[in-house]
Parts: C-alpha cells; sequence; structure tokens
C-alpha cells in the first residue's frame, strides 16, 4: 500500500490526490495534506521534505478538528449571545484576536479578512485586541472568517470578557517571562563583553577571550531562541503573505548579529556582537512590555464598560425564584433585583419603585428614580428598594452592548491624519531595508570592519514603531476619557472634525430644552370634553418617538384603535382613528387639511401649539410647555468662549424659539424649519468654508445630522442603538460637549506631537547612524524610547 509522501499514513483506496514536487508526482491521503504540500511548494520551500527528520502531522485530521470547532459558531443558538443582526442577512459579531504583537499585525490582519467575498468591515482595536466583523450571512459563514484568521498564524473567537481577562493575564506573564530570559542574559553576556573589551586594550590571553566568547554564545541562545521569537514569528508572517511588517528589520538585525557572531566564535576571528544582540532584545521586550501596560491601562474605558454587567442574576418564575448565569437570561425572563444589586440586561419595571445609579453608563452621579413601566439598562446599579424587571433585551441587542460596539468602532476607524501616517509606515519598512543596503555596500567599500554593525544600527534605530502607534494611542486614550464623562465617540473621525469646528448648530426640543413637554391647557374648538380630544390625538400620535408625541400619549386615558398612519417629517402625523380622518402636528400643517384658519391669540404664544384637526374642521389646540435644560445659557457662553458661533434651528413657533434663545444668548434663531430647510442651512454655512456640529436628538433630523462634518445625538437609552450620529452625549449633560471641544483640540495637538516626534527621531537617527556614531545597542534604547515617548505622551489625556 502506498503511503502519503507528506504525512506518511497510508493512501486510502481510490484517492487521487497528489502533488508535484521537485518534478515527481508525490501521493497524499487527504485534501489537507495535499493543500499544506502545494502551499510549500507554491513557496518555494521543497527543502522541507529534504531535511525533515520525522513525517509531518497529519493535516487533515488536525483541520477537521479546527473545521468542526470553528463550525459550531455558525449554530443560531451560539450565535444569540454575540452576534447582532442587523437587515436580514447582514450579521455582526465582537471577536478576540490572540497573536497580535504590533500595529503591523492589525493591518495585515484587516485587510487579509477584508479581501474575503461576503465581509462588509472588519476593523481591530489594537488597543484590546478586539475585533468589529461585519459581514453578509448567505454570501460567508462566520467560521470561515475564524478559519481566514487562523491561516494566517492569529487566533480568533468570539468576545468574551472573562476570557479577555484571562488572555491579557497569559500576555502579561508571557512578556515578563520572557523579559526576564533577555534581562538575565543581558546582564551577564555585558558583563563579560566588558571584560573583552577591557582586555583588548589592557591585554589577555587568546584562550581566556575564545572561552568567554563561547560562554557569551551558550547565554545568547535562550534570549535568540525564546525571547526573540515574537520577532521572528511575526517578521515570517509577514513576508510569506508578502508584507515588510516592522519586525522585518528587527529580525534582520538580531538574526544576522547572531549568525555573525556564531561564526566569528567557531572561527576565532573577527568581532562578536552577543552583547548587541541581548541588549536589543531586552531593550525592544521593555519597550513593547511597558507600551504593553499603558495600551491595556487606555483601554479600560471599554473593559469597564463590559465588566458591568453581573455573572448571575435571580430569575423569577411564579413563586420560586432561582439564581442563574446571567448568560442564561431570555426575552420574557423576570429577574428580581434587589437593592444594591446590578441590572443583568435591559428590561421593564413591572414591580416597584427605586432609584438607580446609571454614572457608570452616563456620568451622572445621581441616581435616577424610576417606577413601573420605566426601561432600566443593563449594568446600572439598584440603589433603594427592590423591584420586579421584565427582560426585553439580551446579548448584542442590548443598550451596553451597542455602547461598547460604538466605542469600539471609533477607537478602530482612523482619521484622515492616521491614514496618511499608516501610509508613510508601509512604505517607511522597504525604505530602511533599502537604506541599510546602501549603508552596508558604502561601509563595505570603504571600512569592512565596521559596516555589519553600522548597518545593523541603521535596521534597529530607524524601526517605524512611534509612527504607527501616534494616533491608535491618542485616539483611544481621549476616547476613553470622554467615555467617563458620559460623551462616547462613535466614529474616528469625530475628534478631528470636532478640533477643527467653527460653528454649533442645535436643535430646540429634546436638546437645549430638556424634551419632557408637559400638556398644560387643552382648547376645545368644538365643544367635545379635553379627555376625548387628548385620546384622539393620542391614538393618531401612537408609535411616534417625538417629545411632542409622548407629552400627549402621557395626557391621553384611553387606547382607540387607529389605522392607516403616516408620518409627514417636522410637521406631524395623519391617521384613522374609529373611521374617520385626523392630523395632529403644527397649525399650519392642519388647517392645510381643511381649510380653517386658528385663533390669532394662541399663535402668538411662547409655549407650544400641537392642532388636531379632521377634514372639516380644526377641532382643538394642545398648549405644551417645556423647561430649558440647566446651565444651558454657561455652555453657549463657553462655546463663544471658544471662538465658535452658534445657531439655533428648530421647526416650533417663532415666539416660542426666540423665547428660548434671548435666554440663552443665541443670536442666531430660525423658526418653522423643516428637515429640508435645516439641511439647505447647513449646506449654506458649509459653502462658507464653516465646519458645522449639529447637536440634536439623534432620532429626527437624521438627514441633517448626517450633512454635519460632526454630529451629537442626545443618548436617551432607547436611542443609543440607532444613533448613528459621530458622537451620542449619553450623559445629556450639554457642559460635555465643551468638554469634548476641549479634548479633541488637545488630542489633535498630541497626535501632532506624536507624528512629529516619531519623524523627527528618525530623521536625525538615521543619518548619526549612518555615520557610525550610534552602537547597535545604542540604537535599540533609541528605537525602544521613541515609541515609548509616543504611548506616554498620549496617556496624558487620560489626566486631562
Amino acid at each position: 500500500m502506498t503511503n502519503c509522501f507528506h504525512c506518511d499514513l497510508p493512501v486510502p483506496p481510490g484517492a487521487t490526490y497528489k502533488v508535484l514536487i521537485e518534478d515527481i508526482e508525490r501521493p497524499m491521503c487527504c485534501p489537507g495534506c495535499q493543500a499544506v504540500a502545494q502551499a510549500i511548494v507554491d513557496n518555494g520551500l521543497t527543502n522541507f521534505y529534504q531535511f525533515r527528520t520525522e513525517k509531518s502531522k497529519n493535516t487533515q485530521l488536525s483541520m477537521n478538528g479546527v473545521l468542526e470547532t470553528l463550525s459550531l459558531y455558525d449554530k443560531p443558538e451560539l450565535q444569540k449571545d454575540f452576534v447582532k443582526i442587523e437587515s436580514g442577512k447582514h450579521h455582526q459579531a465582537s471577536l478576540i484576536l490572540e497573536g497580535i504583537v504590533c500595529a503591523a499585525c492589525v493591518w495585515l490582519n484587516e485587510r487579509h479578512v477584508m479581501a474575503l467575498p461576503g465581509v462588509i468591515e472588519f476593523h481591530i482595536n489594537y488597543s484590546t485586541r478586539r475585533a468589529t466583523v461585519k459581514w453578509n450571512d448567505s454570501k460567508i459563514k462566520l467560521s470561515d472568517i475564524l478559519k481566514a484568521i487562523t491561516d494566517i498564524g492569529y487566533i480568533a473567537h468570539p468576545f468574551d470578557p472573562g476570557r479577555q481577562e484571562k488572555i491579557q493575564k497569559k500576555e502579561r506573564s508571557k512578556a515578563l517571562r520572557m523579559l526576564a530570559v533577555a534581562g538575565l542574559g543581558a546582564m551577564q553576556v555585558m558583563m563579560l563583553a566588558v571584560a573583552m573589551y577591557a582586555g583588548e586594550s589592557q591585554g589577555m590571553d587568546a584562550n581566556i577571550q575564545r572561552f568567554m566568547r563561547w560562554v557569551s554564545l551558550v547565554i545568547s541562545v535562550p534570549v535568540v531562541f525564546y525571547s526573540s521569537t515574537v520577532f521572528f514569528t511575526s517578521a515570517w508572517r509577514d513576508l510569506k503573505f508578502r508584507k515588510l511588517g516592522m519586525d522585518v528589520p528587527v529580525s534582520l538585525a538580531i538574526g544576522a548579529a547572531f549568525l555573525a557572531s556564531i561564526w566569528a566564535t567557531v572561527n576565532d576571528t573577527g568581532a562578536v556582537y552577543f552583547d548587541s544582540v541581548t541588549m536589543f532584545t531586552f531593550f525592544l521586550l521593555s519597550g513593547r512590555y511597558l507600551e504593553m501596560m499603558a495600551r491595556h491601562r487606555a483601554g479600560m474605558a471599554a473593559e469597564e464598560l463590559v465588566r458591568l454587567l453581573p455573572v448571575t442574576a435571580t430569575r423569577v418564575s411564579g413563586e420560586s425564584e432561582t439564581v442563574v448565569s446571567a448568560s442564561e437570561l431570555k426575552v420574557g425572563d423576570v429577574v428580581r433585583i434587589k437593592p444594591g444589586e446590578t441590572v443583568p440586561a435591559d428590561g421593564i419595571i413591572i414591580e416597584g419603585r427605586s432609584s438607580v445609579d446609571e454614572s457608570l453608563l452616563t456620568g451622572e452621579s445621581i441616581p435616577v428614580n424610576h417606577v413601573v413601566g420605566s426601561n432600566l439598562v443593563g449594568g446600572s446599579v439598584n440603589v433603594e428598594s427592590p423591584i420586579l424587571l421584565r427582560i426585553d433585551k439580551v446579548g448584542e441587542d442590548t443598550v451596553l452592548s451597542s455602547i461598547v460596539r460604538l466605542l469600539d468602532r471609533a477607537q478602530t476607524e482612523k482619521p484622515e491624519l492616521a491614514q496618511v501616517a499608516d501610509r508613510v509606515a508601509a512604505w517607511f519598512v522597504g525604505a530602511i531595508l533599502i537604506i541599510a543596503t546602501a549603508v552596508a555596500i558604502y561601509w563595505w567599500q570603504h571600512s569592512p570592519e565596521n559596516a555589519f554593525w553600522i548597518t545593523l544600527s541603521v535596521l534597529v534605530v530607524t524601526c517605524p514603531c512611534a509612527l504607527s502607534l501616534a494616533t491608535p494611542a491618542a485616539l483611544v486614550a481621549a476616547t476613553g476619557q470622554l467615555t467617563r464623562k458620559g460623551l462616547l465617540i462613535t466614529r474616528g473621525h469625530a475628534l478631528e472634525s470636532l478640533a477643527k469646528a467653527t460653528h454649533v448648530i442645535f436643535d430646540k426640543t429634546g436638546t437645549l430644552t430638556y424634551g419632557r413637554l408637559e400638556c398644560k391647557q387643552v382648547v376645545s374648538l368644538n365643544g367635545d370634553p379635553d379627555s376625548l380630544l387628548l385620546n384622539i390625538a393620542a391614538a393618531v400620535e401612537r408609535g411616534s418617538e417625538h417629545p411632542i408625541a409622548r407629552a400627549i400619549i402621557e395626557a391621553a386615558t384611553e387606547n382607540k384603535n387607529v389605522s392607516d398612519s403616516e408620518a409627514i417629517t417636522g410637521r406631524g402625523v395623519e391617521a384613522t382613528v374609529e373611521g374617520r380622518r385626523y392630523r395632529v402636528g403644527k397649525p399650519d400643517f392642519v388647517t392645510e387639511f381643511n381649510g380653517k384658519q386658528l385663533p390669532h391669540d394662541y399663535m402668538q404664544q411662547q409655549k407650544t401649539v400641537i392642532a388636531l384637526g379632521d377634514e372639516d374642521n380644526v377641532i382643538a389646540l394642545f398648549i405644551l410647555n417645556d423647561v430649558v435644560r440647566e446651565n444651558a445659557s454657561d455652555v453657549i457662553a463657553a462655546i463663544h468662549h471658544l471662538g465658535l458661533s452658534v445657531s439655533l434651528l428648530s421647526g416650533d413657533q417663532q415666539a416660542v424659539v426666540d423665547a428660548v434663545a434671548r435666554q440663552l444668548g443665541i443670536k442666531h434663531a430660525y423658526a418653522s424649519m423643516l428637515p429640508d430647510q435645516k439641511l439647505q442651512h447647513i449646506q449654506s454655512l458649509q459653502k462658507q468654508g464653516e465646519v458645522v456640529v449639529m447637536v440634536g436628538d439623534g432620532v429626527n433630523d437624521a438627514p441633517v445630522l448626517a450633512a454635519a462634518q460632526v454630529s451629537i445625538a442626545m443618548g436617551e437609552g432607547s436611542q443609543i442603538a440607532h444613533a448613528s450620529a459621530d458622537m451620542v452625549l449619553l450623559s445629556e449633560q450639554l457642559s460635555h460637549i465643551t468638554d469634548g471641544i476641549k479634548m479633541s483640540r488637545r488630542t489633535l495637538s498630541v497626535i501632532k506631537q506624536n507624528l512629529s516626534w516619531a519623524l523627527a527621531y528618525n530623521l536625525v537617527a538615521l543619518p548619526l547612524a549612518a555615520m557610525g556614531l550610534v552602537a547597535p545597542w545604542m540604537a535599540a534604547i533609541g528605537m525602544s524610547v521613541s515609541s515609548l515617548v509616543v504611548v506616554i505622551n498620549a496617556l496624558r489625556l487620560t489626566h486631562e
């Protein structure tokens, strides 16, 4: 029986798997061995088969195990906990990636996965190692995406907070072990190197010198083959996919210096660089370890949010109560939440009343009172009394998951400045190798004895780690700090655009005012009772999310049957109630319906007036009142002080808008504006060169928010999941908008400082190294310090 050329297992009868290796067709036992053997041939690595000491492991067996495990993630019952279905076939999930060691790993993974057919988006948060993937489930399965990541040497699996913490702990432990081995090796080798340097000037017996070289070689072996493996693995992965990552020049430097030193030791001639190899590895690992700790700290905002949910919950079923895992909860379950306990998922209070601490979600430290019918967000803490909660959202559908998803998106999306830096860094490695080659040729012709170590210094000193870290480090620190204050950044460009803003536009209802309108008066124009008119208006408004609709619905006492409802954006709603057609909305919207006029006195009020009419008459007016937000005038003054213009755009009546504008000190106020008129106003400002920030309620006026360079949505819990804005004001404290403007300016300043430092460092260090003024160990220190300076400078933002 013929055996498999790759793994030496018997080839099954009838199998026709073959690979042409060195002009001979070799038999394979399965598609797995055939695929791996073909990959070895395609990459020009057929020498592997000549020099291997034992047969390879059967690839199909291992592939079957991996594929079987990954295929489990395609099951709907497993996906419900971590996959969000957005629109039919579009799915989105959060993953953890293991094996990411630098920004180049992020770059490689993003491009590899985005090349897969059916993948819509794929972003990796470098600080948390968390990835967000969106795909079309009819074209590609999640298991295919996970396998594609595995194929390039990384491990991906669904995000789990507990597993994330274990991975970070494992990452720190492994980094410390590598650092310890490198540190001990560097100290021992340096002591021997100092003795040999002194011996060269003062005289040393050749046998002792030879002995010290061999001892240095032995000590260096674990440093190179254990501590340095992280660089070699990353570099090999990059080269295998024809990419030039940052670890390529680093690995070249370490590998070349070590091999040259072995040659010099064995032949007892020439210089050895064991001290440079060990110190270079130690300083690089030290820099990466400190950077890793800073990265974990910068990513704490997202981790704090993830850890808000409790491990267990008390599920109530009839008269019995059972403590279950919070992950087991389903929509419709009822849970009891005692004082001091954390809300396990989003839901509605069905019994009891209490105050709830939502500070870790919104930044607001004062507990909020909630009663029966109130919505609670998972992760908030019950403060006073026990309550019963009916779960209505779990897993990826919860508000907390939406916030984490939006925060991840903001930290992975890159502003224009960062994209330029990434493009420069991508070409920079190639330029380094070309320059290093030119330097080597020059010194080989003019001073051959110095050519090797000078080339090493050039390779080491110019690694573009600082350039690639300049922007992500600052973005993660700034977005994390603002999230703690209650201003959630959802788009990567938002901070850069906000820093350049020149004009802030506010909506009125629900933005400058609390949006908690109350129906203060019902004016019956046909003699019908107030309660009947309210019930009809509430039926027409049912289903609307607008604050005016909520005020009328809350004032109603009876639910009436409604059909054929049609919302006209910015004007009102038309619907059929018990066989009659009605309109509720702006007075002119209602008068257009029946051609009647309204009493002039009511139109001059400095309060909101809403009309109700049928096809024959205007039958009622509803007088609503709202309250301006606390400290709103101080916020407007602070924005003016920052040098920005402020305007108020509202669909309300002129008298109401003018009154609010006067109270807040806004000079430019525009009333009775429809969404398309607001859009035209913003576009006219932009044509004049203004960078516009639009602050609105996040649900209404969506085209207006989308048109502004920066959009900020007021973040009531039910709206967060649908917010398409660049920022969401979770705290609903307008003062945090000025904090955001100040932070964005500081962030842009820090990014520019980091980029300037990275470029200046390379412009200075490269000529010095090329001239032979920087020893390899000095180059290692310089490169590590340059990366560390960038990260530490970014961390200043967390203390602002």
